[in-house]
């Protein structure tokens, strides 16, 4: 049994657990804090539905378990946090256009093929009202946090298309900002023009209306409530 108990998080890719990983440490200081870094997006991988996809994050706290010896008792709160990437936007507001690669804007998403993308936002849709309505996995207390578009455009305050040398840079520099300085951190993400307002299923429903989905939002604070 860990002499600390343990946090949980699990992120999309490196650069988000390299811009927020310090600040949790910090913050969670008295427990152990483990990253789960998916590589991408676990409501959008192996062919994951709103029927499998407690299962899918059980096996990745369970490989976490198995590695560091942990007892279940160990564990006392998984946090998930995930980009909304527009998911909940009208498929009237995802354009179909002759690009490489999907395109967000806070207005509307740019697609190869519009219908893909509308499949998606409904597979993708369906498995975060699952997450966000599931307050535990396997016993341990669960919650889902939002980034709205994702993560960089909250963090860093511009919707694009970052490549991945670019968001470990900008991660990086993020980490260093924060780095000690875990109160102007919950101050920055406590301001009003990103944190969404409400309780933690209030800021859910916000996010599920209308274009808010593709605008800066997030609900991290709600981490440090």
């Amino acid at each position: 049994m860990s002499e600390k108990k343990v946090v949980i998080f699990i992120v999309e890719g490196p650069s988000d657990e390299a811009a927020l990983g310090t600040i949790m440490k910090e913050y969670f200081s008295s427990n152990e804090v483990q990253f789960i870094v998916v590589h991408g997006d676990i409501t959008l991988k192996d062919c994951v539905s709103s029927a499998t996809i407690l299962k899918k994050i059980n096996e990745r706290i369970e490989g976490v378990k198995s590695r560091y010896r942990y007892s279940q008792d160990d564990f006392i709160k998984i946090i998930h946090i995930v980009d909304t990437d527009g998911v909940y936007i009208a498929d009237t507001d995802i354009v179909e256009t002759d690009v490489e690669e999907i395109q967000y804007y806070e207005d509307h998403i740019d697609a190869k093929c519009a219908n893909i993308i509308a499949e998606r936002n409904k597979r993708k849709g369906g498995i975060l009202y699952k997450l966000r309505k599931t307050g535990k996995i396997n016993g341990i207390p669960y919650q889902i946090y939002f980034n709205s578009c994702n993560l960089e455009h909250v963090l860093y305050g511009e919707l694009k298309d970052y490549s991945d040398e670019e968001k470990q840079i900008l991660s990086d520099d993020f980490a260093d900002r924060y780095d000690g300085k875990v109160g102007e951190f919950i101050e920055f993400i406590l301001s009003p023009n990103i944190a969404v307002q409400g309780t933690y299923q209030k800021t859910w429903d916000y996010i599920e209306k209308e274009l808010n989905s593709l605008k800066r939002h997030t609900n991290m604070h709600l981490i440090f409530g």
